[in-house]
């Protein structure tokens, strides 16, 4: 059905401006369409997948357009030169704006991109060479092998092609290892840091490339139109951009093509009707779109397209496999694997490490060293400071003082990123996954480190070998946990106790060589507990090194060779799990009464 509907969809397309009965206000209506797509194309990326939010994509359509029309006017350049001309100003712009806001948090960028939108209004309306708030007119049309693209109907072919490439590009970009690392920053950029993903890196590429797309936009519509003035690019049509985005649905490629139609036929009909009922120079459009914004947000947040979709499986049917499988047929390498370090070597140094937030202590003063082929737990009450230590050791928080050593590498001022990179992998006690992706897919990005595809790579489609690779050990890892029926299922889906699974897998496909697991037995049914308990003896047997942090004594007892036991921040025992048991201290602080049925369980093991 998606395929009919797509075929449907381009027959249109081109039909539409061979009909001489297609009246000309159609055709460019259709083109403001195209070019509007563009934009949204960019914030689709932007702001619907990776989060960032921008309300300055207009002030680049400006760069694109005034660049193209200066130097093809005054210069008697090529428009094709003025194409090349408006995206590299783009992206140096884009490039230092993103330098100075995008490491910050929260209100930086939407501000930002204020300020820019601001700013470059009044830098077109008040440079002489670009004809002030006059603009620039008599822009020269594009020329195509000889064939003038003057008319509506002939540039219609020129913005169209360019939109579906974009969008065939968008698709290969968001379906591919740098797409999982940008549709990772919105929601888990801390988890996707600990698996190697460089978030910030994402992010510029993120904004670069909705600059560009917007830069792209701008030299369609100044030869389009033959004349630019500041009055198109101020922040008004930035805003605007962005309620397309969000109409149509800011997640989806097929979204931004919807929301620049409704936004551009509604625009129409206001301008059309307005001053029958409404004084000109009130500002109805904005009125009227802010009202659809909010009823947006409140009744279909995801936008108007999912709705239409899902009007479409009433009608015709759900398609029987939603999601398709990913093409993992022919010879795939696999992908190369880490040397394991000599059974009983000493793979992980924790001393002394401390962690004040103001005058509380958290972590305080905490060593245990964790051997190759071990599996050593970290117990203690509520609030005992575990999986703070969790995060001392795997970078997401900065030490107050102590050192982490881990296979010769000092960690103490490495990022989650840095250390993801030496072989540290790891789960969080509140699982953080993608739930609109796929298990797989979710799974895959744990796998990030392991192969080194570009972005401009990523958009052409040249990835297919590598990505397979990755897909594989995903699949592998997820076979391995017993999630292989679950491969293209959405991750946020599953039941809680099968998220935490899936976290397990993720961190498995980075091939750690120390694994850290926050609680990963909770939520498990017993029979599911059995099966993990089994995958981490075999880790155990492989040589992998795991500690472990988790409230079920049952399952640490049965499994671990070593337990620390922490209480109020501090180190109060360690030793074998039958020594714990024992420890007078620890039955006291943490065990309370139920230190005959450990000792039992601990019976029951030794037989």
């Amino acid at each position: 059905m998606k395929r009919i509907l797509l075929v449907l969809f381009l027959l249109i397309l081109i039909a539409l401006p061979l009909l001489p009965q297609t009246p000309e206000f159609w055709i460019n209506q259709m083109n403001n369409i195209g070019i509007a797509s563009l934009v949204v194309l960019g914030l689709v990326i932007l702001t619907g997948v990776a989060g960032m939010t921008s309300f300055g994509q207009a002030a680049f359509v400006g760069i694109g357009a005034y660049a193209t029309a200066y130097l093809s006017t005054s210069v008697g350049l090529s428009p094709w030169l003025g194409l090349l001309a408006g995206m590299a100003v783009a992206f140096i712009v884009a490039y230092l704006l993103g330098q100075i806001t995008l490491r910050l948090s929260g209100h930086f960028l939407p501000l930002g991109t204020i300020a820019l939108g601001l700013s470059f209004y009044y830098i077109f309306g008040n440079m002489e060479f670009l004809g002030r708030h006059d603009g620039l007119p008599g822009i020269v049309p594009i020329d195509i092998f000889g064939v003038s693209l003057l008319k509506a109907r002939h540039i219609y072919f020129l913005i169209w092609a360019i939109v579906l490439i974009a969008m065939l590009l968008t698709m290969n970009l968001l379906s591919s290892r740098p797409g999982r690392a940008i549709r990772a920053l919105k929601s888990g950029a801390n988890m996707a840091e600990s698996f190697g993903v460089n978030t910030h890196h994402y992010k510029m590429v993120a904004f670069v490339y909705a600059a560009l797309l917007a830069s792209l936009a701008g030299w369609l519509y100044a030869h389009e139109q033959r004349a630019v003035s500041p009055s198109t690019f101020g922040l008004n049509y930035g805003i605007e951009y962005l309620f397309m985005a969000i109409i149509g649905g800011s997640v989806s490629v097929w979204g931004a093509v919807l929301g620049s139609s409704i936004v551009v036929f509604l625009r129409d009909q206001i301008q059309q009707y307005s001053p029958m009922f409404i004084s000109s120079q009130v500002n109805v459009e904005m009125i009227v779109f802010g009202v659809l914004m909010i009823l947006i947000l409140h009744h279909a947040r995801d936008g108007l397209l999912p709705i239409i979709m899902r009007i479409k499986n009433k009608i015709f049917g759900k398609s029987a496999q939603e999601i398709e499988p990913f093409d993992l047929s022919g010879e795939i390498e696999d992908l190369s694997r880490r040397r394991r370090p000599q059974k009983g070597e000493v793979v992980l140094e924790v001393n002394k490490i401390r962690k004040e937030f103001g005058g509380l202590v958290a972590v305080n003063d905490i060593s245990f060293n964790v051997k190759s082929g071990q599996i050593m737990g970290l117990i203690g009450p509520n609030g005992a400071g575990k999986s703070t230590s969790f995060n001392l050791i795997t970078g997401v928080l900065p030490l107050t003082s102590g050192t982490v050593n881990f296979m010769g590498h000092d960690l103490t001022k490495l990022s989650a990123r840095q250390i993801a990179t030496l072989g540290v992998g790891r789960t969080f006690q509140h699982v953080q996954l993608l739930p609109e992706m796929t298990v797989l897919e979710n799974v895959a990005l744990g796998a990030h480190l392991r192969a080194k595809t570009g972005v401009i790579r990523s958009l052409l489609h040249l990835e297919r070998a590598s990505e397979k690779q990755l897909l594989k050990e995903a699949k592998i890892q997820c076979e391995r946990v017993g999630l292989g029926d679950f491969l293209y299922e959405k991750a946020g889906n599953l039941a809680l106790g099968k998220q935490r699974i899936v976290e397990i897998a993720r961190a498995l496909a980075l091939d750690p060589t120390l694994l850290l697991l926050d609680e990963a037995a909770a939520g498990l049914r017993y029979k599911e507990k059995q099966d993990l308990a089994q995958v981490l003896s075999d880790l155990r047997e492989e040589g992998m090194s795991i500690l472990l942090v988790e409230h079920d004594m049952d399952f640490v007892m049965r499994l671990t060779n070593h337990l620390v036991v922490m209480d109020f921040g501090t180190h109060i025992a360690e030793g074998t799990p039958e020594e714990i048991q024992q420890n007078p201290v620890v039955i006291e602080a943490y065990l309370g009464g139920v230190d005959e049925e450990l000792t039992q369980l601990t019976q029951e093991v030794k037989v």
